[in-house]
């Protein structure tokens, strides 16, 4: 066969998966059409018919729903990952919530990026063995957790033993994102902040 045939049908493969993928990671972060358009200045109907596969996705498009988006453009469309060191696991949706693994081993500690759209739901706590450790990145998270309800803004961290009763979710008018480390009973996550100099430290 024909190599430049076969490029052509690889370029025309990936081209017809890009608005599948489109559709799915808007779904996962809780976006509506309008919305998008809002945050990209694309008309719904392109956008519409860019997921439908009517349309040619161009990067003029995908850049700016890539930004809206906050992922990379190769992630939009499925460029392969050869040699690539980062972890490209498959996102977990549960009840409307999204989880990307950020780690590879099983056991251990645990990193995931959590994104949660505004459902409207009621505080369900919940309680298992081990220890947690949250950031968050976009939106507004609320968290209960035992006696306490608060809410936590882009930056802010929390980290809690899980044995008490706690419950996530989204507040305000988009999604929550933010970053989780969880590990075993016991094992406490630590920042390490850069030592502060003293005052009669030179410069």
């Amino acid at each position: 066969m024909d190599e430049t045939s076969d490029m052509s049908d690889d370029t025309g493969h990936v081209l017809a998966e890009v608005g599948p993928r489109l559709r799915r990671i808007r779904k996962e972060r809780g976006a509506t059409l309008a919305g998008l358009s809002a945050t990209t200045g694309i008309s719904v109907s392109t956008l519409s018919r860019l997921e439908s596969g009517l349309r040619k996705p161009s990067l003029e498009l995908l850049l700016p729903i890539a930004r809206a988006h906050r992922v990379a453009l190769d992630e939009l469309v499925g460029a392969p990952a050869v040699g690539d060191p980062r972890v490209r696991a498959k996102p977990i949706v549960r009840h409307g919530r999204t989880y990307l693994p950020l780690t590879r081993q099983p056991g251990g500690l645990q990193a995931f990026k959590v994104i949660l759209p505004v459902l409207g739901e009621e505080p369900e706590p919940r309680t298992h063995e081990g220890y947690e450790w949250v950031y968050v990145l976009s939106g507004r998270l609320r968290l209960v957790l035992g006696e306490h309800d608060v809410v936590l803004g882009a930056g802010e961290a929390a980290e809690f033993d899980t044995r008490v009763p706690h419950w996530f979710g989204a507040v305000g008018e988009g999604p929550a994102e933010f970053l989780s480390l969880f590990g075993p009973q016991g094992e406490r996550m630590h920042v390490r902040a850069r030592p502060t100099r003293s005052k009669g430290a030179r410069s």
